[in-house]
């Protein structure tokens, strides 16, 4: 109390020695209980003097005031042709040749807009300044081509923003660009993070250019201007030693709408975020409009107008990236508009039915090297294919879903041919590669594996498709003894390609057996593959590597923010392994309790919060997605997550994807963390996403910009589709239940992300051991929102059914119960509720109302 006393009456005077020179034309001033602002009249203009932030009790001041503004402006439209190339650390021109995919937007991104050399620039200090009122300033300054004015005022809601509102009014006919003011730059001692949320994050400048523009690995040390297509939040931050984080954050709709109205706008460039202003200082910045994009033509006369807030964060990114998605892009209200049309439990039932079905799975068998070994064709990019690469995805949810179905369709016709498929793709020969994964895909009519995108051979490849699905499938075979040697030979390799410092390599060149792709580290989860090793083969030699790997990329990618992608086809640009390592980490703490791993996979995991698109702000605006009407929400991108983004990213032409794998480890972490943001993403990648699924096999498409025209060229994603939903289903109900409700998680899946294995032992509900299960009928919730899973106890005629309102209302349903279907003459003995108690119910048919992300469980009782 005495402090506050103190604080208020300080304050109360420095508003008022702050007003008497304001009068005397000496300075002008905004202060609030958070932030401190003096701009003071100099020979150049109006500059900032003083800019001061509350941490704690204490008011810290920005090293480097500065309030400069900058204009660009060009006479004629800017050439989009890159004038400048880059090499790679080990001199290469970058990308290369043959990464076709990355060339169009490695040229979009070093043409000299991109790099911000684009227009002549005219930096100033503005030439009159007033007060508008006591919580508004006004400047204005003139120059040759345009008049620029600005008014600055604090948020009356948030303490801690600046509000500003640039008008430019061209007085010649051109392109211009109106840069927001640097309130402040951060000199480079002072730096401890900046981040273009969605294009890098990093703690030093990063002198290859090519490293820190096309990986993040480091902050790029030119000014370069990013698009919003993969800015997954409209913040570019910089935080400082002292605890304070500078971000500039567009108003709401300044940003391009992917779907406008009734076509895709992805591309479109409305605005430019950067870590820098145009003389490549530290300081948070938006471009509007970008200089020769269509906004930015002006005839003399005409005029622009945007709004714009800076945000002073007494705290690090994470804090200020939480305000910039809660409280200025809406996202919790837009998750409240998520409505499902059919639940994620029914789409997992048919895609059950998809998946038996060899002509629409696109199941192939074929004979290898004495094998018939099965798989799904894949019909994307693979060098060498003829339309003929076949592939596997999700081994832990293939064996998981035989064993929950105990369906003859997937026990006798899949899962033999898969286990073929994969002791075929693993090299018993002796030699540099005995024990790897010779590649991820097979190509039937050359009869050979092969990598996704070259003649190479890669650890985490190794970790992926022989130590991961061998693992997921030993979970649920623990006796298969061929398949535990397989995994030994496996691990045998991944030690000895380990390198002393903990590391592996990228690649190495299958022919001549070097290291290929020397200029980027392995920043990936290889070492999860010793953790399998451990958790099967309780060999402790494999735990101690697995943590040497660990202790390495805890150094090299999590505390520095370099991670890598698995995309051979998107030179790894990084992607959903950044999601992966959280998980792998987190695994790794339960494996030892080093509690360095907890915190670690925390780390990770908040910087994944930054692969998650949170703009625009979902709506009930109408509109038409290839004839078919949609409101905005349906199509929403707010929520859903990158394969790769960046600048080489596939999100840049096609935006997110559906394929939600890290829901399940984004739950775990709310309960770990209780970071609001960790549950919301969660659940708003994974609900009322209707307008992606294919209605006639109820599997998702991959990339946004498909919308619902199903698996296409990627059947094999159904399994990914049906792990990610149980993963996330569980980790609700584990959630939700305050641990009452829990089973066992397996491994990760290969590739896309966290999503783990389920129901190879059993859980326990309430105490009691149970075992999930699958069948049609037996419950049916009334309203799809409403997820039912099932659980079969060991002892007794007892199910379990979990019910999971994925509504952030209340929702009020009917659950009809079928014991007949799971055994005849199977008759209703009892009900009883166990979250929210009731006398004993011997009905069918029984009545809910649920909380808003509530959960029920039901003890049904059978004779």
């Amino acid at each position: 109390m005495q402090y506050a006393c103190k604080h208020k009456l300080w304050f109360l005077l420095w508003l008022a020695w702050s007003a008497t020179l304001a009068q005397s034309g000496q300075t002008l001033s905004l202060a609030n209980e958070q932030v401190k602002l003096v701009v003071a009249q100099s020979p150049k203009g109006w500059q900032v003097q003083q800019l001061a932030v509350r941490h704690g009790k204490q008011w810290v001041k920005l090293a480097a005031p500065s309030g400069e503004q900058t204009l660009l402006y060009a006479v004629e439209k800017p050439s989009t042709t890159p004038d400048t190339t880059f090499r790679s650390i080990t001199g290469e021109e970058f990308p290369g040749p043959k990464y076709h995919y990355q060339t169009v937007q490695w040229n979009e991104s070093t043409n000299p807009v991109s790099l911000n050399t684009a227009g002549k620039a005219y930096h100033f200090f503005s030439g009159q300044g007033q007060t508008v009122d006591q919580n508004k300033l006004r400047f204005q300054h003139e120059t040759d081509v345009a008049t620029i004015s600005s008014e600055w005022a604090l948020d009356s809601r948030f303490p801690s923003d600046i509000i500003i509102t640039q008008t430019l009014t061209a007085k010649k006919d051109g392109f211009f660009s109106l840069a927001s003011p640097t309130l402040a730059t951060v000199p480079g001692s002072e730096l401890s993070w900046a981040t273009v949320p969605g294009y890098f994050q990093g703690k030093t400048i990063q002198k290859n250019f090519a490293l820190a523009y096309a990986y993040g690995h480091g902050i790029p040390s030119l000014p370069v201007v990013y698009r919003e297509r993969c800015a997954s939040t409209l913040c570019p931050m910089v935080s400082t030693q002292s605890g304070l984080t500078l971000a500039v954050i567009p108003e709401p709709g300044l940003a391009r709408d992917p779907w406008a109205k009734d076509q895709m706008t992805q591309i479109d460039w409305n605005i430019g975020l950067s870590h820098m202003n145009r003389k490549a200082q530290l300081a948070p910045t938006l471009y509007y409009p970008v200089l020769g994009e269509p906004k930015s033509a002006l005839k003399a006369g005409e005029t622009i107008r945007y709004t714009f807030r800076y945000s002073l964060t007494d705290g690090d990114w994470f804090k200020a990236l939480n305000h910039a998605v809660y409280d200025v892009y809406q996202f919790q209200e837009s998750l409240a508009l998520r409505q499902s049309k059919q639940s994620l439990t029914d789409r997992i039932a048919k895609m059950h039915s998809y998946l038996t079905d060899p002509k629409t799975s696109l199941w192939n068998v074929e004979e290898f090297d004495g094998k018939k070994i099965g798989a799904q064709s894949y019909l994307g990019g693979v060098v060498g294919s003829n339309k003929d690469a076949m592939k596997n995805s999700d081994y832990g949810a293939m064996w998981m879903l035989a064993t929950a179905t105990k369906d003859p369709l997937l026990m006798e016709n899949v899962l033999p041919y898969a286990e073929n498929f994969k002791l075929v793709q693993q090299q018993t020969k002796d030699g540099f590669f005995k024990g790897a994964a010779v590649g991820q895909y097979y190509l039937a009519k050359s009869k050979k594996f092969v990598e996704e995108w070259g003649e190479v051979v890669e650890p985490i490849g190794l970790t992926y498709y022989t130590m991961l699905d061998l693992g997921n499938m030993l979970l649920f075979e623990p006796t298969n003894d061929e398949l535990k040697n397989r995994l030994r030979l496996g691990a045998d390799r991944l030690l000895t390609w380990q390198k002393p410092n903990g590391s592996w390599a990228v690649a190495y060149d299958r022919h001549s057996e070097q290291e290929v792709f020397t200029d980027i580290q392995d920043v990936r989860p290889t070492f999860y593959g010793l953790i399998v090793a451990y958790r099967i083969l309780h060999d402790p030699k494999y735990l101690q590597a697995a943590r040497k790997g660990a202790d390495w990329f805890i150094k090299n990618a999590v505390e520095t923010g370099s991670f890598l992608g698995v995309c051979g086809d998107a030179r790894y640009a990084p992607d959903f392994a950044t999601g992966q390592s959280a998980q792998a980490l987190l695994d790794l703490y339960d494996l030892t309790k080093d509690a360095r791993y907890k915190e670690a996979a925390i780390t990770a995991a908040k910087i994944y919060t930054t692969s998650i698109y949170t703009h625009p702000i979902a709506s009930h605006q109408p509109k038409q997605v290839n004839g078919t009407p949609r409101e905005d929400w349906e199509i929403s991108q707010s929520g859903l997550s990158f394969e790769h983004g960046g600048i080489f990213g596939s999100a840049t032409r096609h935006g997110p994807i559906q394929l939600c794998s890290h829901a399940g480890l984004f739950v775990r972490m709310y309960g770990l963390t209780k970071e609001p943001l960790f549950a919301d993403m969660a659940r708003a990648g994974a609900i009322g996403r209707d307008a992606f699924v294919d209605p006639k096999t109820s599997v998702a498409s991959y990339y946004w910009n498909a919308m619902n025209k199903g698996a296409g060229p990627y059947p094999h994603h159904a399994w990914w589709q049906i792990g990610w939903l149980t993963d996330y289903l569980l980790a609700e109900a584990e959630l939700r239940s305050g641990g009452k409700v829990s089973f066992p998680r397996g491994f990760v899946t290969p590739k896309v992300g966290p999503h783990q294995t389920y129901g190879f032992v059993p859980g326990t509900i309430y105490g009691e051991k149970a075992s999930l299960f699958m069948q049609d009928g037996f419950a049916q919730p009334s309203n799809p929102s409403v997820d039912c899973l099932l659980a079969r106890a060991e002892k007794g005629n007892r199910v379990y059914v979990l019910l999971l309102n994925d509504n952030a209302s209340a929702t009020t349903f009917q659950v009809a119960l079928q014991p007949g279907t799971i055994g005849k003459g199977k008759k209703l003995k009892s009900v009883t509720r166990l979250v929210a108690p009731a006398k004993g119910e011997k009905s069918n048919e029984l009545l809910f109302e649920l909380p808003g992300f509530g959960m029920e469980v039901l003890a049904v009782d059978l004779e």
